[in-house]
């Protein structure tokens, strides 16, 4: 096991060092001079060429990426080149509202989405049909109109939770919990459609196997042979899918936080993305990466523990 581990850890680091020097490299591709965005187009020359000293950006970009690398292994990931603000205290503050939102999504998708795809995949019939329809409809369903709507129903006409707005979690729980639901409401619905289908099938799958009808046929009660063996091996393809919706859900926070006003990880790439600032587009980027591939080891562990020949793999 612990082999495993190291072989996924180890792999991980590597996604981290070439994603993060390949987008050094394409974001270092000159289309703009950052000092002169900096000091306006006035400026004189020698103060942009100074500027461009002082944020090192005149150096090789080779060079500039093993200035940032070795800065950001040792937690320094530098200043905003625009509001000289530290970038790991800029994302240690806005982390907490996107972990919330991304953390809130994932735990709701798999509670609804393993009854749904269970419930689909044993029932069969009506019920497999009803979750279909579901699962189709959450697919076809564009996710910027499903915020919409729930914004005006829930928020605008019921009046039952703001449209937009953040409360931390450390001052009032139940104010939390009004700004987060709607947010996480909205990421779910497709996270939802996609993770019951493949509980589903996986669920229909593992019920038609040889071994199944076997423990049927020893009079082993319905729950049982469910929980215990069937659920088990269905988890694991659902785990795989579950992990990728949590990867997903980066690209769609940036969208609900955008709609919700929440001061999270989404908005703030928004924001300096647009600028071109490197350092902190770097430390949003190292930040997402690493949250990625932590997901992906907990999903792979969590395989690894439900099938030990996945751990050889």
């Amino acid at each position: 096991m612990l082999g495993f581990v190291l072989r996924r850890a180890g792999a991980g680091l590597l996604l981290v060092f070439v994603i993060s020097f390949v987008t050094y490299l394409l974001l270092s591709i000159p289309d703009n001079d950052v000092a002169r965005a900096l000091l306006g187009s006035n400026a004189p020359e020698s103060l942009v060429r100074a500027k461009n000293a002082e944020l090192g950006v005149d150096r090789p970009v080779l060079v500039q990426y093993l200035d940032w690398l070795s800065h950001a292994v040792r937690g320094d990931l530098g200043r905003s080149w625009f509001t000289s603000e530290n970038v790991s205290t800029a994302i240690a503050a806005r982390l907490p509202v996107t972990l919330s939102l991304m953390v809130g999504v994932t735990l709701l998708t798999a509670l609804v989405a393993f009854a749904l795809g269970t419930w689909a995949g044993v029932r069969r019939g009506a019920a497999d049909r009803f979750v279909q329809v579901l699962g189709v409809l959450g697919y076809a369903l564009p996710g910027f109109l499903v915020t919409l709507v729930i914004v005006l129903v829930f928020a605008v006409r019921l009046g039952w939770f703001p449209a937009i707005g953040y409360i931390p979690l450390t001052d009032s729980v139940s104010g939390w919990l009004s700004t987060i639901t709607l947010p996480i409401l909205s990421l779910s619905i497709s996270a939802v459609a996609g993770t019951s289908q493949q509980v589903r099938s996986a669920v229909i799958e593992v019920s038609r196997q040889d071994y199944v009808r076997t423990l049927r046929s020893r009079g082993l009660p319905t729950r049982t042979i469910l929980c215990k063996h069937v659920l088990r091996n269905a988890s694991a393809p659902a785990l795989t899918v579950l992990g990728m919706q949590f990867v997903g859900l980066l690209g769609g926070t940036v969208l609900v936080e955008q709609i919700f006003g929440l001061p999270g990880l989404g908005s703030m790439a928004v924001q300096y993305t647009t600028r071109g600032d490197i350092p902190v587009i770097m430390g949003l980027l190292t930040v997402t990466v690493i949250g990625v591939v932590l997901i992906n080891l907990a999903v792979d562990l969590a395989i690894g523990l439900l099938n030990p020949k996945a751990r050889r793999a």
